[in-house]
């Protein structure tokens, strides 16, 4: 059975890990820890844990159908107006895991059991991180209150923090991880070095993708496996990447990606199927050869089962 390991956070790797779970294959996802927003936000402002929201979201799309009625139960958010407005339930779960086990990996494992996982479910670090990102901002100024001309100038400014970074309205310049001597966990390290695939993306591009490739010694074992790799593609920009083309996606990964061949793009962005020459272009500079297909359910959510058709077909065809 072939070894897939799955990389990225949030919905993203949500995507990935409910295609993936529709083919035969021995699944591992391997998720960011960076998440500051929200419930994540709240529970690791006052507790030395791991981030639990990308952790569950991963578990919640990996879920055994029989198990149907627990995943609802993690994926449901509390309302109204008090304390655990916000929180979703198995984020609560998680922290009781994660507080109960002095591994967070034997806490994931548990939660696993409970839902069934069709994956097993690690962190990229045992250590909770922090995105830290250069970010230029255009400032507008005006020459004379009487006239219409105006003068930009560029301003950059580091923020730390997935959730700023993620909604910052300026272009980011570089990004990197806190602690900078943070280590991957040595779970994920092992998965990786057995892995036949490596699948990164979709998902937000400097704050869920590309932190894998800022762990070095995470790095490194991706780019020293035998593993054949595959890089899919968002469906639209987000906030952190407005500007950014397809092609400029795959430039942007290249930069961090020292060492690291991929061998597939793959997109379903309206923009490639109307015009596949730059993106092209861009796959080629990582040796990769680029895989247009109709991918989206709507303008930046995949089609579930059109993106394990994808998948399944290089898995399945590329014997390596």
């Amino acid at each position: 059975m072939l070894k897939v390991v799955a990389f990225g956070g949030g919905r993203g790797l949500s995507a990935s890990l409910r295609a993936l779970t529709r083919l035969d294959i021995d699944l591992t996802a391997v998720v960011t820890v960076a998440d500051d927003g929200g419930s994540s936000g709240t529970i690791r402002a006052t507790r030395p844990l791991l981030p639990p929201g990308d952790l569950r979201k991963a578990l919640v799309a990996t879920a055994d159908p029989a198990k149907s009625e627990v995943a609802a139960l993690f994926a449901h958010r509390f309302g109204g107006d008090d304390f655990l407005t916000g929180h979703p339930v198995g984020n609560l779960v998680l922290t009781s895991l994660l507080e109960r086990h002095s591994n967070p990996v034997a806490a994931l494992d548990a939660a696993a059991r409970l839902l069934g996982s069709r994956a097993r479910i690690l962190p990229m670090s045992v250590t909770p991180l922090d995105i830290e990102a250069d970010i230029a901002f255009q400032e507008t100024a005006f020459q004379d209150t009487a006239l219409p001309d105006t003068a930009e100038s560029t301003t950059t400014c580091t923020i730390v923090g997935q959730h700023d970074v993620a909604v910052a309205d300026g272009r980011v310049l570089d990004v990197r991880l806190l602690p900078a001597g943070a280590t991957a966990c040595p779970e994920a390290l092992a998965a990786v070095a057995e892995a036949d695939w490596h699948v990164f993306g979709p998902g937000s591009w400097y704050t869920s993708v590309i932190p894998h490739l800022l762990l070095p010694d995470l790095r490194e074992a991706v780019a020293a496996a035998d593993a054949r790799r595959i890089l899919v593609l968002n469906l639209s920009e987000e906030k952190e990447t407005d500007g950014l083309t397809p092609a400029g996606h795959v430039d942007t990964l290249r930069r961090y990606a020292e060492g690291v061949r991929f061998h597939y793009v793959v997109s379903g962005d309206a923009r490639t199927l109307a015009d596949p020459g730059s993106l092209n272009s861009a796959a080629q500079s990582l040796e990769a050869r680029l895989v247009a297909a109709d991918l989206a359910a709507d303008g930046v959510t995949h089609d579930v089962g059109a993106l394990a058709a994808a998948l399944g077909s290089l898995l399945v065809e590329d014997g390596g």
